[in-house]
This record gives structure tokens, C-alpha cells and sequence, in this order.
């Protein structure tokens, strides 16, 4: 029997055909839950999260109008106004379960759109965050002091991790749980060598991260330098570090976003060679 709620329906295996036509026609938008897919299938408990279809003829493997994945974030990757409206219905008959909404800004804007009087309102709403990637070597040289951290560094990395979420996300990701669920995630970055840094006086001056990572794209996030040197080029060079891991190590197209106005950091990553490919918006809840 298909499972319906509001017009959507919840996709699983058999549907792999039609959801991976969707993530690869914009892998680079598409990254933070291809990842999901490409290791865990559409089986909700293993994906950890539930992904939402709408098909003008709802037989599995067929051509799919709108898709969502509703788990930890709420991200909408394809759908018209009709499609946006069937999801934010079935958001709301669940309940709200993620801690943001994020995307494509025209998906996530437009499901906003439809659910601002249920959920709402939002925490904070960034409207325009630029979607940067690149697939060649840097233009801006490596730091050679940028390295994979080490699972026996994780104490003298956590510090700056929650430094970098406070500042960027505005809230304390230590708060609910005294931080074990935030430090099991660093910890996981940094076992499965995806988290780099730059330590002077054993304390981290650079770190970035990469938090996504399908078969065509690796996406850098947690991008931070500590206050003190900040004006130096850390953060170019150190993204550049990051970079020739992903494109040279790794065989992945370099991306990542921000907000459009985060001029110094935007700069930055255009010194590194990294071009606008799309837009990004977040809702924070």
C-alpha cells in the first residue's frame, strides 16, 4: 500500500531510481542529503530521516515533481508551489522534528512560505546565502600548517568547534545536553578525517570542516578563525588546504555557502577559486 499524508508520499528503496535523477541533476545543491542516500538508501531508519515525493502518476521508480528530506533539517530539493504546499502540509501534521530549514533558496523561501503561520515565528531567516564551488586545484597557496586532526586532539579542537557555532549559528550547541551530542559529532568528523586544522601554541588558530561528502562533491563548512588572527589570510589558505584535499585527494568538486553578507569571507573564497552556482537560504528555528 503507497503511504500518504497530505498529498505526499513516503518514498523508500524502490523509489532510488527516481530520487537519485533528482540529486544528480544539481549534486552540489543537492550534496547534504545525497550523502544520506548514497549510504543509506530511502529506508527512514536507516537514512535518519524521512524523504517526501510528489508524482503526477504515484508508481514507484516514475519521474518525481517534488522531493524533500525531513530529518535533523528540514531540506527541499524540487517542487512547485503545489508541491511546496502538499509538503508543508505534512509537516505540520507531523510536528515540527528539525532544527532548520535549508536548501536551495527558492524551495526552502517557498515552503516557508506555506508554513511561517504554523511554524513560525523563525529564530532567524537568511534569505540569500550564495552556493560556491569549484573542481580545480586552488589559485590561492596552501598552509602547510593545515592538517587532518587527530582523534587525541579532539579536547583541543572542541573548544574552537563550539566557537564557531556559537558565532555562526547564535546559540550554544553544549546547552541541552552539556554538549555530549555535539562533541559525538566532532569526534565522528575528526575519526573519518574530515576535520582540518592549523594549532599554534596548542591552541587552533584555523578550522574548517568537511560536513557532506557524496560521490561527486564535498561540502566545506565551520569555516573560523580565532579572533586574534583574523586580517592574516588563515582563512584563505586554510580553505585552499581543505580544497586541494577534496578536488586533488579526493576526485570531489569543492562547495560550500555563506551569507551573502559576509563580505571578507566571500572574498576569501574567490581567492581560493571558488565561483557562485546557486543560492542558499536557511531558516533557523
Amino acid at each position: 500500500m503507497v503511504l500518504r499524508l497530505g498529498g505526499a508520499r513516503l518514498l523508500d528503496d524502490r523509489d532510488l531510481f527516481a530520487v537519485r535523477t533528482v540529486l544528480d541533476a544539481d549534486p552540489v545543491a543537492s550534496c547534504m542529503v545525497a550523502c544520506r542516500v548514497e549510504a543509506a538508501g530511502l529506508q527512514p531508519w536507516r537514512l535518519g530521516g524521512e524523504m517526501w515525493g510528489t508524482d503526477n502518476r504515484p508508481i514507484r521508480g516514475s519521474r518525481l515533481d517534488g522531493l524533500c528530506f525531513a530529518g535533523p533539517n528540514l531540506v527541499p530539493l524540487r517542487g512547485n508551489r503545489a508541491a511546496l504546499r502538499v509538503f508543508a502540509d505534512r509537516a505540520v501534521r507531523r510536528g515540527r522534528m528539525c532544527s532548520s530549514l535549508v536548501g536551495p533558496a527558492e524551495q526552502v523561501l517557498g515552503l516557508w512560505e506555506e508554513l511561517t503561520l504554523d511554524w513560525g515565528p523563525a529564530r532567524e531567516v537568511r534569505a540569500d546565502q550564495p552556493l560556491m564551488a569549484m573542481t580545480t586545484a586552488p589559485e590561492a597557496p596552501i598552509d602547510p600548517q593545515v592538517r587532518m586532526v587527530r582523534p587525541d586532539e579532539l579536547d583541543r579542537y572542541l573548544p574552537a568547534a563550539i566557537a564557531m557555532f556559537i558565532e555562526e549559528i547564535g546559540i550554544d550547541p553544549c546547552a541541552e545536553d552539556g554538549g555530549a551530542s555535539y562533541r559525538a559529532r566532532v569526534a565522528e568528523l575528526i575519526a573519518a578525517g574530515r576535520a582540518f586544522a592549523r594549532f599554534e601554541n596548542n591552541e587552533v588558530v584555523f578550522k574548517a570542516e568537511i560536513g557532506s561528502l557524496c560521490r561527486k562533491v564535498g561540502q566545506i563548512q565551520g569555516v573560523w578563525v580565532h579572533p586574534s588572527r583574523r586580517g592574516h589570510g588563515l582563512a584563505t589558505h586554510g580553505t585552499a588546504t581543505v580544497v586541494d584535499r577534496l578536488v586533488r585527494g579526493m576526485g570531489r568538486k569543492a562547495s560550500l555557502y555563506l551569507n551573502a553578507y559576509n563580505a571578507p569571507a566571500k572574498a576569501a573564497y574567490r581567492r581560493v577559486g571558488f565561483a557562485e552556482v546557486g543560492r542558499y537560504a536557511t531558516v533557523l528555528f
